[in-house]
């Protein structure tokens, strides 16, 4: 229960990472379209993870997916795709950061404990 409790709240915590970067730079992702890639990169790490893949392998794993995901629903220029992309990683980080300190809460990036 506390894996499943885990995961969703990476999901939750991922998605809103994408759909707050996304709002602040006025690209304006739907909730949906946020929670799709927060849901496609939290799996893809933790099927990576799953699979005994090293570590370097499991934090790679979810990029390309989130950036191609963020591309394709922007429907921005590659330029306005990366500004929106760096800020949804900052403020990923940021909360990453606060969770891991705070709540002793490490699932947000699989196997990189901040404590």
């Amino acid at each position: 229960m506390h894996y499943i409790f885990s995961f969703i709240l990476s999901v939750v915590l991922t998605s809103l990472s994408y759909f707050f970067g996304s709002t602040l730079l006025k690209s304006y992702l739907a909730l949906w379209q946020a929670s799709l890639i927060g849901i496609s990169v939290v799996s893809i790490g933790a099927i990576t993870e799953a699979l005994g893949a090293p570590i370097w392998l499991i934090v790679l794993m979810p990029f390309p997916v989130g950036m191609l995901l963020l591309y394709l629903f922007l429907k921005k220029p590659f330029s306005k795709w990366l500004i929106t992309y760096v800020t949804v990683l900052a403020l990923y980080t940021v909360i990453h950061v606060v969770m891991s300190f705070c709540f002793q809460f490490h699932s947000l990036i699989p196997a990189w404990k901040l404590s």
